[in-house]
């Protein structure tokens, strides 16, 4: 994939997670994908997504910017959101809280291997 292509392929990705079109995400995410270099497969990647989404029922992602480097792509997400209860163990507890992702990809095959992402979990500290 070249960098326009994996714009677009990342950006429909983001798209995909925020509408919460599970069925979707094999679409971008490898059978065998992993994050922070766990094998998680694209189950434990559902899995995750949809228990952040139970946790945050409000979350939404945010792109602040994108770095493009084919076969990586790297991104700024931000959030503005509410988790429920602890978040990060941080007792947020229905708090609104402001955060950034720094998240790298490795795409294959045109879809995503693996997710390497660091939460800001200072600047929630902050806030509480």
């Amino acid at each position: 994939m070249d960098k326009q292509q994996l714009e677009t392929a990342y950006r429909a990705y983001i798209d995909t997670l925020n509408a919460r079109d599970w069925d979707r995400l094999g679409d971008f995410v490898a059978d065998s994908a992993r994050h922070n270099g766990r094998p998680f497969g694209l189950s434990g990647y559902r899995t995750m997504l949809e228990q952040d989404v139970e946790a945050i029922p409000d979350l939404v992602f945010g792109v602040d910017f994108l770095v493009i480097d084919p076969p990586h792509v790297a991104a700024r997400l931000t959030f503005h959101c509410t988790p429920k209860g602890e978040f990060l163990g941080l007792p947020v507890h229905g708090r609104t809280v402001d955060f950034t992702e720094n998240v790298f990809y490795r795409f294959q095959d045109g879809r995503i291997a693996d997710v390497w992402s660091v939460i800001d979990k200072q600047a929630i500290e902050e806030q509480l």
